[in-house]
């Protein structure tokens, strides 16, 4: 074994996970301790005893995403993942940064290198892109976070997967109406109705949000709306149907800031901010279908067909003088994008020498249909405004894969699972812009992969598990990463190639009784042709291969509740994430030749070496209510050179309310001050940024005022 077996503190993967059968009933106090019977669907996608995978996963429940939370950010609530860094960039024309084990945290905007999946559907495209925003936590039942190897076999771009399962509607007729208002002029509402008539279920769900912006010209306005819709028709059959809608009208950019900026002003925005009104506003719809049929106690089907379209305008901050160049594209970006796809999964359960087993099997298809456009970011003297054209293609992107996922339990103690998906991602672009000396930049490249994992689970006692796990998995450059070339030449940067990797962990869960839960897990990730930022100047981002990587480290979990109504938690990660070859990047844009080196064992930039998270809640089924919460994350390199770093912090949360009830419904009330010490600290970093301009500024000592009114008919 190599050297991960031998790292200090070997070790961490969170396996606390969830009743995937039993929708969350806010009236219910949760249990004095974790449960046997608890499941997970996805690491094997199907109903699994957490405690038994070989995989590190953790599940958080809807009630802790919105209690006392402003239910804006997955940052909110997702912070407690051990080897999860969720970095809230306080900018909603970037979205999140999330990173699994430092997979995706070269993200310039958006998430990458983490499938996420949204019931089912994906929120990740075919090329890997994916997003956060359409996702409305007012009406999430729980989130799963996969860890691992066994992230491989939901495809391309799965360093981590993370799974929203929306509430189903149960019981009779029931209305929720929820609303917080706080620092910056922030503020929002939300509507929910649900309930359940004989075989028909259903919740619908829709929030607006505001806010003025922790930073100069960072308002933000956003609306969500969601819709899930369930027919049990006979005993063997159910048909599902998910559809949801985000508007985001107003998203200002204020960029990041240099080292001096940051020292002199962390809440202003760049200068190239205000003179190019640097913004993003976009709006996406999609509708998801699922049919479950059972065909008889040992087989049964599952088919989900899914489609959508998402419109997006973006103004970047571009010189006038460099998209003189005939060859620029411009600096306002427009896309039409529209997404469908399909899956047809059969499972199959029975007994294999005696033991119990389970077999599923799947195919998959995606297609994304993508109309770029870029123009000037000016006309004439004025900045900020659509300008001339200077770019139009038609860009494609399909995905075939196959996969087979099998478990089997030959003894009592001993846990198999094994998986193998092959996949087959086609890019192909069409120029539609061929003027002067712009020429045809039509062309197509292909990526294939087969990956496979195995992994087992020992029971050295009842409340004592090891496991295992090792695999291989891959990532595409997706079409953001392929748009733009760093020699300044047109059309895609078709040279840029797959990384692909090989995966390793080892594990321990165990079980303390009513003093909870625990898992332990040490990692090791080596990765072929890692893609890395090249350049990022003014938003606009280009990519390269960088030979090889490894990543190795340490996880660890507890979380109990005990004393009656005491919630506890706590999660470290440690992550050791470094170059093992020397390969040449840019000192400037444009590039058309790397010149810098960057030699080999410096650390890969945009993640923490290490994380913590403690929370402490007193929970009672009503009455008065409080929490405190502690987060700490080390230094964060800016860019491959390891030339400087967001220094590392600490900062202290706390939160109180009350949960009231009556014989119709309930009310609560909270109040919540964050970063109470008012740190001053980089929340995220922008990697690689070409004028230096790595910082993005969290917010200072903030406040927060919500309630919530719950009443059944």
């Amino acid at each position: 074994m190599s050297a991960w077996l031998r790292a200090p503190a070997a070790l961490g993967a969170a396996g606390l996970l969830i009743g995937a059968g039993a929708p969350a009933q806010a009236q219910t106090p949760p249990a004095a301790a974790p449960r046997a019977e608890t499941l997970v669907v996805t690491a094997t996608r199907t109903e699994m005893p957490a405690f038994e995978l070989p995989a590190s996963i953790d599940r958080i429940d809807g009630e802790a995403i919105r209690d006392g939370r402003l239910q804006v950010n997955l940052s909110e609530s997702l912070a407690g993942v051990s080897g999860l860094q969720i970095k809230d960039r306080q900018n909603f024309a970037q979205d999140l940064q999330l990173s699994v084990r430092g997979f995706g945290a070269r993200a310039s905007f958006g998430i990458r290198g983490v499938r996420v999946y949204v019931d089912g559907i994906p929120a990740t495209l075919p090329d890997g892109q994916g997003q956060l925003s359409n996702i409305d936590l007012g009406s999430v039942d729980r989130i799963e976070v996969l860890r691992g190897p066994f992230s491989a076999l939901y495809g391309n771009s799965s360093g981590g997967v993370l799974q929203v399962f929306t509430e189903d509607g149960q019981g009779p007729p029931t209305l929720t109406l929820s609303g917080a208002a706080g620092s910056s002029g922030v503020w929002r509402a939300g509507l929910k109705l649900s309930g359940r008539d004989e075989a028909f279920s259903y919740v619908l769900s829709s929030s607006a949000f505001a806010t003025d912006g922790s930073r100069e010209h960072s308002a933000a306005r956003r609306r969500v709306a969601n819709a899930k819709l369930g027919w049990q028709l006979g005993a063997d059959t159910r048909i599902g149907l998910v559809g949801n809608a985000v508007a985001l009208p107003l998203a200002q950019d204020p960029l990041g800031l240099t080292r001096a900026q940051f020292k002199a002003d962390p809440r202003a925005a760049d200068a190239a901010a205000l003179n190019f009104d640097t913004r993003k506003t976009f709006d996406q719809s999609q509708l998801g279908l699922t049919v479950d049929h059972r065909l008889n106690a040992n087989h049964a089907l599952q088919l989900l067909l899914y489609g959508g379209q998402r419109e997006t305008e973006q103004f970047q901050a571009i010189p006038v003088a460099t998209q003189a160049n005939a060859l620029h594209p411009g600096g306002v970006i427009q896309l039409e994008r529209r997404y469908a796809g399909a899956d047809l999964r059969w499972r199959i359960s029975g007994t294999l020498a005696g033991g119990p087993s389970s077999l599923v099997l799947g195919v998959a298809r995606d297609g994304l249909d993508e109309q770029r456009r870029g123009r000037q970011n000016f006309s004439g003297a004025t900045l900020g405004v659509e300008g001339a054209l200077r770019r139009d293609e038609d860009n494609h992107v399909t995905s075939l894969d196959g996969y087979a996922q099998a478990s089997w339990r030959p003894l009592a103690a001993l846990q198999l699972n094994a998986g193998l998906r092959t996949s087959r991602v086609r890019f192909r672009s069409t120029d539609h812009y061929i003027v002067g000396a712009n020429p045809d930049d039509s062309g197509a490249v292909a990526f294939s992969a087969a990956n496979p994992v195995l992994g087992a689970s020992w029971a050295l006692s009842e409340g004592l598990r090891v496991y295992a796990t090792v695999g291989r998995g891959f990532e595409t450059p997706t079409l953001n990463e392929l748009a733009y070339r760093a020699d300044g030449q047109t059309g895609l940067n078709l040279g840029l190639r797959a990384a692909r990797s090989r995966n390793a962990e080892l594990g321990l869960k165990g079980r303390l009784g009513a003093w909870g839960e625990w898992s332990l897990a040490g990692f090791e990730v080596r990765t072929r042709g890692e893609i890395v930022t090249l350049g990022n100047v003014g938003g606009r981002a280009t990519f390269t291969n960088a030979g090889s990587t490894r990543r190795q480290g340490a996880e660890a979990a507890w979380r109990a509740r005990t004393l009656g109504d005491l919630e506890l938690a706590l999660a470290y990660a440690y992550l050791d994430a470094r170059y093992r070859q020397d390969f040449l990047t840019c000192a400037a844009t444009p590039c058309p030749q790397p010149t810098l080196r960057i030699p080999a064992g410096n650390r890969i930039p945009g993640v923490a070496a290490s994380t913590a998270a403690f929370s402490a809640g007193w929970e009672p089924e009503r009455g008065w209510r409080a929490a405190l919460e502690l987060r700490a994350s080390g230094r964060v390199p800016v860019n491959d050179a390891n030339s400087d770093a967001a220094a590392g912090y600490a900062v202290v949360n706390l939160q109180a309310g009350y949960l009231g009830r009556w014989a119709g419904g309930r009310w609560s009330v909270f109040a919540r001050v964050d970063n109470v010490m008012d740190r001053t600290y980089a929340g995220s970093v922008i990697v690689n940024e070409g004028n230096g301009r790595f910082f993005e500024a969290a917010p200072g000592r903030n406040w927060l005022l919500g309630g919530q009114l719950v009443t059944t008919f």
